[in-house]
């Protein structure tokens, strides 16, 4: 964990101001590993790690009295509760398919009741330099609250929810699709449906030597 913390720490240092505006919540590494993780359970539980880590890194930035580390403290706060908001996407995507969760939402729930407290903890010390990174502590907070409350509500009916909610903009979406749009979404469809279908060498009409056969017997 420490040699992790070092590398985000180094990380921030090296970012420019013109950069930071345009950096990932993620590092390269946490990218690749989110990439070749496809089941959900296990996609939730690299993320719950990651926000653990940031929140450690401002844990470690705060214990040092050293020049910049107000910008590093908010930019971690602020991966942090980006991080928050991912993982909660790919719960609400896999519910909705009623994928089975339970594993990876009670690692998102543990991670997320040590992270509160520890989070309104920070802003109860009132760091002196505080007012840099206060709206991106905030945020974290709320974003974590909303977070746990949904990962120890209902997950059924959070699936549904969800569902529902892409049915809806789905239907908002193909309303608003102009006579051309509309168009090109059908031929799509249907060249999709085509390469579905077996090849056949056969021209139209014609038979299988075996199911001509079958057919003269009958």
């Amino acid at each position: 964990m420490k040699h992790l913390l070092w590398c985000l720490i180094a990380a921030s240092l090296a970012v420019s101001p013109a950069a930071a505006q345009h950096r990932d919540f993620l590092t390269a590494d946490e990218v690749e590993q989110i990439r070749e993780a496809q089941e959900p359970n296990t996609r939730l539980e690299l993320y719950s790690r990651f926000a653990r880590s940031r929140i450690d890194l401002v844990k470690n930035l705060l214990s040092r009295d050293k020049p910049g580390r107000s910008a590093m403290i908010h930019d971690a706060l602020d991966d942090y509760a980006k991080i928050v908001d991912a993982l909660d996407d790919v719960a609400d995507q896999a519910l909705a398919k009623k994928g089975e969760l339970s594993k990876g939402m009670r690692v998102v729930s543990n991670m997320e009741r040590e992270m509160l407290p520890a989070l309104r903890k920070i802003r109860d010390s009132h760091p002196k330099d505080l007012d840099r990174y206060e709206f991106a502590l905030t945020t974290a907070i709320e974003t974590t609250t909303d977070s746990l409350d949904l990962a120890d509500g209902d997950l059924g009916k959070r699936g549904d929810k969800e569902l529902a909610r892409e049915e809806r903009e789905k239907k908002e979406a193909e309303a608003t699709k102009t006579p051309e749009e509309k168009q090109a979404d059908a031929k799509a469809e249907a060249d999709q449906q085509n390469q579905r279908k077996a090849p056949t060498l056969y021209r139209p009409g014609e038979k299988k030597q075996d199911d001509k056969k079958q057919d003269q017997n009958q």
